[in-house]
């Protein structure tokens, strides 16, 4: 088992916390609010105040955090790399830009540490019930040193090298967010027409659209349940991401280009702290 220092313990990392430890992992958990991980004491987690600490000797540091900087700054100006255990290694859970997830790993490499790239798809649930998609960039070997305490949170794919897991993210989060305005707009079609809209959630499962997205978010909107599992914040940062990816690489994705607007508007709304599905609210207000 494994010496592993866990930052960032909010709706995602508490739970993946907690499953690290039911696996018989030693982790402690450090968290800028400090109450946050002051609340996981009592699931075999040690909760530390200071982040260096935490990172003291530790095999592996995990980061699920807001944002690339937010990353950075934990590991290069709070002094978490140079804490870690020699040839420890570092799994970025967060979703950040490839460019900056690569700056990243080569940081660490010139430090004697490996760096795996591992973001997740699944949300609360998946996270929860130890079901996430973990899309991992990084050296075979980094990703072979990582895979038992990542298979801890979900199944693990090895997609390339580093950078490619946040690239699989965005692919992910481009389908997600493009498809829950479909979603809503579907929904939105068939209540404005008259139409049962339990009934037609119903009558498409099983169908060529059906989805995750359709029955769990589908179930979201007809019970007006819009309590956070992902926040329209964050999936407004991911839309900016994925649109300034494809500007680097010469791509017009106008369905992307779409989605990031509709975030925006959400995000910077009353409406900004619910779950992404929610956007059907900022549809429906549409005139």
């Amino acid at each position: 088992m494994s010496d592993i220092a866990l930052f960032g313990t909010g709706i995602m990392g508490a739970p993946m916390a907690r499953n690290l430890a039911r696996a018989g992992h030693r982790v402690r958990a450090w968290n800028r609010s400090p109450q946050k991980a002051a609340a996981l004491a009592g699931s075999g987690i040690e909760p530390m105040e200071n982040a260096a600490l935490a990172a003291r000797g530790a095999e592996f540091a995990l980061l699920m955090l807001t944002d690339g900087p937010a990353c950075e700054a934990l590991l290069f100006d709070a002094g978490v790399a140079s804490e870690l255990a020699p040839g420890g290694t570092i799994l970025v859970m967060s979703s950040i830009p490839v460019a900056s997830s690569r700056l990243i790993a080569s940081k660490l490499a010139a430090m004697g540490l490996g760096c795996v790239d591992a973001p997740v798809s699944g949300g609360e649930t998946g996270a929860i019930e130890a079901t996430l998609s973990i899309m991992a960039g990084g050296s075979d070997a980094d990703i072979r040193r990582a895979t038992p305490v990542l298979q801890a949170m979900g199944r693990v794919t090895h997609v390339g090298p580093a950078g490619t897991g946040q690239l699989a993210k965005l692919a992910n989060q481009l389908i997600v967010g493009v498809t829950i305005g479909a979603v809503a707009e579907a929904m939105l079609l068939v209540e404005a027409g008259g139409g049962d809209a339990q009934a037609v959630h119903r009558a498409l499962m099983g169908g060529f659209a059906d989805s995750t997205i359709w029955r769990q978010h589908g179930a979201r909107i007809l019970e007006r349940g819009f309590e956070p599992g992902a926040r329209a914040t964050v999936q407004a940062k991911d839309m900016r991401t994925i649109v300034a990816q494809a500007t680097e690489t010469s791509l017009d994705l106008p369905f992307a280009a779409l989605a990031e607007t509709l975030f925006e508007r959400m995000a910077s709304g009353p409406n900004a702290d619910l779950d992404h599905s929610a956007l059907y609210l900022e549809i429906a207000a549409r005139k």
